[in-house]
C-alpha cells in the first residue's frame, strides 16, 4: 500500500474516533438534560397527584348541588394524568410478590403509552382466544368420550387439559400482574380468582383418573367438571364481548383510561345484561353444585384422593367469591343509573331536536 493512501486510511480512522468521541459527549449531554426534564416533570407530577388525592378527599363537605361537578372534575382530571404518557412519571406500583417470584425484581413497567397499548389489546385478544378453547377443549373431550373412548374418558387426555388450565391460569394472572404496573384498573377479586384456579389446576394434575370397571360412576367429578367449563367458556365469551363495548363507551364519555381492561367484571351495555347476568349467576350456581358434590364424594368415602376435597373446596370458594363480586358489581351499577337520573339535567325545550345528545 503506498504511504499516501496509508497516510489517508490514518486521517480518516482519526477522524471517526474524533466523531464518535464528539457523539459520545452529545449523547451524554442528552442523556443529562433528559433527566432533567424527566426530574422536573416527576416532581410536578407527584405534586399534583398529591393535590388531586387531598381534593377528593375533602369533597364530602360539600353540598349535593356542586358534589357531582367537582367529583366530575376530579375524575376527568385523574383520567388525563393516568391515561397518557404523564403516568410514566408516577411513583413505581412495584411488581408484587406473585409477579417478583416469575421474573425477579426486573422492572416490568412501560414507559411509552402506545407500548402499554400493545400490551393490553393483546391481554383482551388473549382472553378471547382463551375463552373459545375453554368452550372447545371440554366439549371434544365429552364427545370423543362417546364417540371413541366408550364411555370411559382416558386418563392422558384429561391431564392434558388441566395442564393447559394449570398454564392458562398462571398466564392470566402473570399478564394481569403487568398490567396492574403499567396503571390498569383490574378488580383484585379476579387475580385471587385465578390464584385459586392454578391451585386447583394444580392439585388436579394429581388426581387419579379411574377406568373400568364402572367408569362412569368413577369419572362423574371429571364429567361435572367438565360441564362446568364448557359453562365457564360461554360465560367468558359473552362478558368479554358485551364488556369490550361498555369499556369502549366508558372511554369515550372520560369515565375510564384506554389501559383499563375486561377482566371479569360485570357492566355489560344496556339490554345485554339481561343475558349476561342470568349466564353469570346460573354458572355459579352450578360451580357450586359441583363443587358439593366433589365434598359429598369424599366425606361418605367414595373415593380415597384427598384431591377431590380439595378441589371441591376450592371450587365452592371461588363460587361464593364469584357471586359476591357480582352482587356488589349490581347494586354500584344501580346506585350509579339512580345518580345519573338524580343529576341529570332537565331538557330546556328549546334545545329539543335531532342534536340532542342520548344515552344508548
Amino acid at each position: 500500500m503506498a504511504d499516501g493512501d496509508a497516510r489517508g486510511l490514518e486521517e480518516q480512522a482519526a477522524a471517526a474516533a474524533e466523531a464518535a468521541r464528539e457523539l459520545r459527549e452529545a449523547a451524554a449531554a442528552l442523556a443529562v438534560r433528559r433527566a432533567a426534564d424527566e426530574d422536573a416533570l416527576r416532581r410536578r407530577a407527584v405534586a399534583l397527584d398529591g393535590d388531586l388525592r387531598r381534593l377528593q378527599g375533602s369533597v364530602a363537605s360539600l353540598e349535593p348541588a356542586a358534589l357531582d361537578k367537582v367529583e366530575e372534575d376530579l375524575e376527568r382530571a385523574k383520567l388525563a394524568i393516568l391515561d397518557s404518557d404523564v403516568a410514566a412519571f408516577l411513583p413505581n406500583k412495584g411488581n408484587g410478590k406473585f409477579l417478583k417470584k416469575f421474573v425477579g425484581p426486573v422492572n416490568v413497567r412501560i414507559a411509552r403509552k402506545e407500548d402499554k397499548l400493545k400490551v393490553k389489546d393483546e391481554y383482551n385478544n388473549y382472553r378471547d382466544r382463551a375463552a373459545y378453547m375453554f368452550l372447545l377443549f371440554p366439549s371434544i373431550l365429552l364427545l370423543l368420550r362417546w364417540w371413541v373412548w366408550d364411555g370411559c374418558l382416558p386418563a392422558l387426555a384429561v391431564q392434558m387439559y388441566q395442564a393447559w388450565l394449570l398454564f392458562l391460569y398462571t398466564s392470566f394472572a402473570l399478564r394481569e400482574n403487568v398490567l396492574l404496573v403499567n396503571g390498569s384498573d383490574i378488580r383484585p377479586w379476579w387475580i385471587y380468582h385465578h390464584y385459586l384456579a392454578m391451585l386447583m389446576a394444580l392439585v388436579s394434575l394429581t388426581w387419579e383418573i379411574k377406568g373400568q370397571p364402572d367408569c362412569s360412576s368413577k369419572q362423574k367429578g371429571v364429567q361435572l367438571f367438565l360441564r362446568w367449563a364448557i359453562m365457564q367458556g360461554i360465560a367468558m365469551h359473552l362478558q368479554n364481548r358485551y364488556q369490550r363495548q361498555r369499556l369502549r363507551t366508558r372511554i369515550a364519555l372520560g369515565k375510564a383510561k384506554r389501559m383499563d381492561v375486561v377482566a371479569g367484571e360485570t357492566a355489560g351495555v344496556e339490554g345485554q345484561l339481561l343475558l349476561l347476568y342470568p349466564v353469570l349467576f346460573v354458572l355459579q350456581g352450578f360451580e357450586a353444585y359441583v363443587g358439593v358434590l366433589l365434598l359429598q364424594t369424599a366425606w361418605h368415602g367414595l373415593t380415597s384422593e384427598w384431591q377431590v376435597a380439595v378441589c371441591g373446596i376450592l371450587l365452592v370458594v371461588m363460587a361464593v367469591g364469584n357471586f359476591v363480586n357480582t352482587v356488589e358489581t349490581l347494586v354500584l351499577k344501580l346506585r350509579f343509573k339512580a345518580k345519573m337520573k338524580r343529576t341529570k339535567p332537565r331538557q330546556d325545550p328549546g334545545q329539543a331536536g335531532p342534536n340532542r345528545p342520548h344515552q344508548n
